[in-house]
């Protein structure tokens, strides 16, 4: 999809899609995935090959014994939690290494994973819901690139993403939502995961979901991994607060959450050493 002339009349650049993604985006698309073209794919790019298998292989995932193989990450976790993790990596590829940018990736794996499998836990298009976890913050990594310095500035200096979004609108005219929403087009992410990158910091900020979108249970599972994430203690309140405006029941989405807060707590002990 065509990126927002508004954003090219700033000259921000919006990084493209590796080829590599866009062929794994096209194995996805069909009815019946090809889980060895899949495995074929990911393994013929050597360096996206071992960036896979070293991010399966954390703690994170809480895997029993080593995964040799991008094969084997697909048999223990799912083509769509290993493609999920290609995307994650590839993402990751097109900016530029910097300390600054560590903080984005970390929060993006681990948000990516919660707002998967809640989505799952949910039967809410899970790679939708995986994809806009992901996402959340790429807009971030757009400023970065395109004035490192004047952006560094701008994230010693926010309180929060809220500030940093008037900050960044201040400075550069756009903020990372919307950045990271045309990333999201521009990749071909679903209507719902562009939607949910673009509103998320308004619906961190508020717990409102955006009324004027049709499908809201992305945006709703959104707030539910940033609670997981920041304060857990307030997860029954943003589940009975999300849950209605996404027409979803309240105990359904709490119980959903709690199993998965569950599951990625054991995963994490399982990598600890002893």
């Amino acid at each position: 999809m065509p990126v927002d002339p508004q954003l090219r009349s700033l000259s921000i650049d919006v990084p493209s899609q590796p080829d590599s993604l866009v062929k794994l985006s096209l194995l996805l698309a069909e009815d019946a995935v090809n889980l060895q073209a899949v495995s074929a794919l990911i393994s013929s790019d050597m360096a996206l090959a071992s960036a896979v298998l070293k991010a399966v292989n954390s703690s994170l995932y809480g895997l029993h014994g080593r995964v040799q193989s991008v094969q084997q990450a697909i048999t223990h976790l799912g083509t769509r939690e290993v493609a999920s993790v290609t995307f994650e990596m590839g993402l990751r590829a097109v900016f530029p290494p910097a300390p600054e940018l560590d903080p984005v990736w970390e929060r993006a794996s681990v948000r990516g994973l919660l707002m998967g499998r809640i989505g799952q836990a949910l039967e809410v298009d899970p790679w939708a819901s995986h994809s806009a976890g992901l996402f959340e913050e790429c807009g971030k990594a757009v400023l970065f690139r395109h004035s490192p310095d004047r952006y560094r500035t701008l994230l010693k200096a926010a309180a929060d993403d809220e500030d940093l979004a008037m900050r960044e609108h201040s400075e550069f005219g756009v903020s990372h939502d919307a950045l990271g929403a045309a990333l999201c087009e521009s990749w071909g992410l679903a209507p719902a995961a562009v939607a949910s990158v673009r509103f998320h910091v308004m619906v961190n900020a508020t717990g409102e979901l955006p009324m004027q979108l049709p499908k809201r249970a992305i945006c709703a599972i959104s707030a539910l991994a940033h609670a997981l994430m920041t304060d857990p203690a307030t997860l029954d309140e943003v589940a009975e607060r999300v849950a209605p405006q996404a027409d979803l029941s309240a105990t359904l989405v709490l119980r959903g959450a709690r199993r998965v807060q569950e599951q990625l707590e054991a995963a994490m002990a399982r990598g600890q050493p002893a």
